[in-house]
This record gives structure tokens, C-alpha cells and sequence, in this order.
């Protein structure tokens, strides 16, 4: 197999995350001054992994900052010599988001770019099929790879089948957090403001069956820092780029619906060491859109006879509540129980008052526009295959050593005018 491992990074001036609601808003974002990023950390992890043949990072930014944000990261790139790094930045995500337009041109809004969470690991598996990987590994920033065989265990397992004749293409591991274990929440009983909306109960009824279980077992759930994708799946099935978080565990579920299973690898697992939140309202919002969404969206796959019906029994124990239409008065109870204790009431009164409408008129307005992009995905990276122009101008300029000639505007100059 041919791994790469991709590597979304979200930089910023400040850590302020957005508007509540607001499109492009991630769950952290690294300040362009901060004396150690995460990414560095990250790297760091990456140089004792064995067999790493290449890492693609992608630079995720505001269009204001793109060149400074792209400067820094060229920077913690070349302190990592012995790392195959390829920077994927706004000037070569705009040559493959062109390509993919030419191949798709009719689809509205940012399906593969380095905006919303969906778009950006499309982005990931568009430049995978480019650069001719037969398998995505995709880690996070804030995530540390602890174990050298990282990457063999990535690939344990990937495509060969199983007792029952099902050829593993999508698996998953784990992450521990900062106490060193894998179970969400504590162990003391939960706020009332928060009982309606903690997913400790259900995820730590999968982890303690996962872990206890077979090396390989199938699985609900998918760490979007911890997994792996095969090209016989990945070339098949893309992410959701409309939704606003949470574009892993939908990944799922847009797999099942194509009779794809996800696997979950309980001997393969990283360390995160994210930062910390700044507003709690706003995820809480995203949650809105995106809970309020997935609701509206697995009715319309299990409506269609050419697909796998995904029912949300099958999900128990996590993520079943979630995608219950009884959601959106969990979504409603919470923000007024926040409202109640504080802080941030002004944000949750806004969500009371014409946000939960607002995400609610948006999940029915958008719950097809996934199946109409899906359906030419594989279109699209069959050709990204083919494409070894591009695929040569991506790995030229997204050199870190080529920082220094310069952002955008010099790599039009260096190849003589944007792709055609």
C-alpha cells in the first residue's frame, strides 16, 4: 500500500472561532503568533512513526491571512527535514478545486476547498487521488501519533476481507485524551444543564464493547483524527461538505448508505492535546445545524431504493439519539438551561429565538444536495488520477523549501498563469 498521511491546520490572528452558525467556523484555531502551534507538535510525533512515505498538510486560514498563515507553516514544515511534507495552501487548493469544478461544474457552493470541515477532507482525499495514494490517513493537528508502528497500524487490516467475505476499506482507532483514557466525560455525575446534551453514557457503552472486543469490529463511529480510507472506498463516497461539524461520524453513515462498513482498530490510537474552546454557544449552534440536518438528511437516503437503509437502531449505542427526530427538543431544552446558568446568554437567547428556526429551514433546504454531489465524486477522482500535470505542480509548490519565492501571485509566475 502507498499511505499518505493528510493533515488539515486551522490558523487565525486570534483564537476567536466565529459567529455562532457561521460557516467556517471550526472548533479551534491556531493564533499565528503562538510561540509552540500544535501542528509543531504534531510533526514532532510524526518523525519517530516508521515508514512515513509522505505527509500533506493543509493550511486552512481566512483569505485575509492566507500568505501569513502559509509562511508560518512552510516554517514548521522545513524544521522537519526528514518528513516528505507537501503544503497544500490556498493557491494549490484553488488549482484543485478548478479541476474539480471543470469535472462538476453545475454543483453549487465549495464542495472540495479549505473551508467547512466536509470540504476540507475532500480536499484531503482529491489531493490523495493526485499525488497517486491508495490510502488516506488523516490526523489531526492537535494530535500526537504515539506509537512508531502509527502507520502500520493504520493499515492493519485494510483491504482483506473477513469471515463473512466484507473487505475492510474504512477503519478507525481512537483517541486518548489528556488523562490518558479513552472514555468521554469523568466520572461524576453531569450538570444539569448539560444532561440532555452529553453523549458520555452512549460513547462509553461503544468504547467499553470496542475495546473489550476483537482487534476489528464494525463500527458506528469514526475519529476523523484516527482513520484511514482506502482509494476503493474514498474514490466512492466523499464526505458531506455542507455540514457544519461532525463530518466524520456522517461519514458513517453516507458510507452504510452505499453498503459500506466503517471498522474500528482498538490497538490503534493517538493522544490529543487539543486546546482549549472559546465559546461553548457557538458548537452548541453548529450542533443545532448539524443534529437538526442529519435528521432531515438520513430520512431522504432511507427514502431512495438505491440505497442501504440506515435505520437509527442500527447506531445504538452511539450515535442512535442523534439522529432521533427528537433531537431538536434536546437542542431547545439545553440552550434554555444554558440560558439559565450562564454565560454566554445572549447566544443562547439567540438560538431560542430564531436560530433552532433558522437551522431548521436550512437542513430542509439542503437535506439533497449531498446525494447530487455524491453522485459525481466518483467521477471526479477518477480523473484527479489521471491528472499528473497537476498532481507535479502541487508537489512543486507546495515544497516548503519554495516558501521563500513568495504566496499565490509568485506561483502563477513559476509555472507561467493558473491551470487551465
Amino acid at each position: 500500500m502507498n499511505p499518505v498521511i493528510i493533515i488539515p491546520t486551522y490558523w487565525a490572528e486570534t483564537d476567536h472561532i466565529g459567529d455562532i452558525g457561521e460557516r467556517g467556523t471550526y472548533d479551534y484555531v491556531t493564533p499565528i503568533a503562538k510561540p509552540l502551534p500544535e501542528l509543531e507538535s504534531c510533526l514532532a510525533s510524526l518523525e519517530r512513526v516508521r515508514g512515513v512515505l509522505r505527509v500533506v498538510v493543509l493550511v486552512v486560514s481566512e483569505k485575509d491571512m492566507a500568505e501569513s498563515a502559509r509562511a508560518r507553516v512552510d516554517g514548521i514544515c522545513r524544521s522537519h527535514p526528514n518528513l516528505n511534507i507537501c503544503v497544500v495552501g490556498r493557491g494549490e487548493a484553488s488549482l484543485v478545486s478548478k479541476a474539480v469544478a471543470r469535472l462538476a461544474p453545475s454543483l453549487p457552493g465549495e464542495n472540495v476547498s479549505l473551508r467547512g470541515y466536509g470540504a476540507i477532507k475532500n480536499m484531503g482525499l482529491a489531493v490523495a487521488a493526485l499525488l497517486g495514494h491508495d490510502v488516506a490517513v488523516f490526523l489531526d493537528d492537535d494530535e500526537l501519533a504515539i506509537s512508531p508502528s502509527f502507520l502500520t497500524d493504520a493499515v492493519y487490516g485494510l483491504g482483506t476481507l473477513t469471515r463473512d467475505e466484507l473487505r475492510i476499506v474504512v477503519k478507525t482507532g481512537y483517541f486518548l485524551n489528556a488523562e490518558g483514557t479513552a472514555f468521554s466525560g469523568g466520572s461524576g455525575p453531569v450538570r444539569w444543564s448539560e444532561r440532555l446534551w452529553s453523549k458520555r453514557d452512549g460513547f462509553n457503552a461503544m468504547m467499553r464493547e470496542k475495546l473489550n472486543g476483537p482487534r476489528l469490529s464494525r463500527s458506528n463511529w469514526l475519529c476523523g483524527g484516527c482513520c484511514a480510507i482506502h482509494a476503493s472506498a474514498y474514490s466512492q463516497v466523499p464526505f458531506d461538505p455542507y455540514i457544519t461539524r461532525g463530518e466524520d461520524l456522517d461519514y458513517v453513515v453516507n458510507l452504510r448508505a452505499r453498503g459500506i462498513d466503517a471498522w474500528f482498530d482498538n490497538a490503534w490510537s493517538v493522544r490529543a492535546v487539543p486546546p482549549g474552546l472559546p465559546s461553548r454557544a457557538s458548537l452548541l449552534m453548529q450542533d443545532a445545524y448539524r443534529w437538526l440536518y442529519e435528521v432531515e438528511k438520513l430520512d431522504t437516503f432511507n427514502r431512495r431504493q438505491d440505497m442501504r437503509t440506515v435505520t437509527v437502531s442500527s447506531l445504538k449505542p452511539y450515535p442512535a439519539p442523534w439522529f432521533s427526530p427528537e433531537v431538536r427538543s434536546r437542542i431547545v431544552k439545553t440552550a434554555a438551561r444554558r440560558l439559565f446558568v450562564g454565560p454566554e446568554r445572549a447566544d443562547y437567547l439567540h438560538i431560542l429565538t430564531s436560530g433552532i428556526r433558522d437551522a431548521e429551514a436550512w437542513a430542509k433546504a439542503s437535506k439533497e444536495r449531498y446525494l447530487a454531489f455524491s453522485t459525481v465524486w466518483p467521477t471526479v477522482i477518477s480523473t484527479l488520477w489521471e491528472e499528473r500535470g497537476l498532481a507535479a505542480r502541487i508537489l512543486e509548490t507546495g515544497n516548503p523549501e519554495r516558501s521563500k519565492l513568495g504566496g499565490v501571485g509568485d506561483l502563477r509566475r513559476i509555472k507561467g498563469g493558473e491551470a487551465r
